[in-house]
């Protein structure tokens, strides 16, 4: 299972498909060219316990490198995630 970004002029949202089924999400906006925010995340019932969360925030990091941007985790559990990885914490914006 892939996790692909489906961006939009405001954001967008990294997801994880099965057969047209949304099985997890990470919804984030970009408020200005340098800062993305991470507003919600969700894993579906039969994915939990596989780290698919963890694996949406290393997707929007990874994003967030490509771009040269900062992130706001707004979200508690993308925070909790980004706090967690020391690698993760330079791209936590202070703003």
């Amino acid at each position: 299972m892939e996790i692909l970004n489906k961006p939009n002029e405001n954001g967008g949202t990294f997801v994880l498909e099965k057969e047209g089924r949304k099985l997890a999400m990470l919804q984030y906006s970009l408020h200005n060219p340098q800062l993305m925010v991470i507003e919600h995340t969700e894993v579906s019932d039969e994915l939990r316990g596989q780290h698919i969360g963890q694996k949406l925030v290393a997707a929007a990091v990874a994003y967030a490198i490509e771009k040269q941007i900062k992130i706001r985790p707004v979200c508690p559990f993308a925070n909790a995630i980004m706090n967690k990885n020391q690698e993760f914490q330079a791209l936590i914006s202070s703003t």
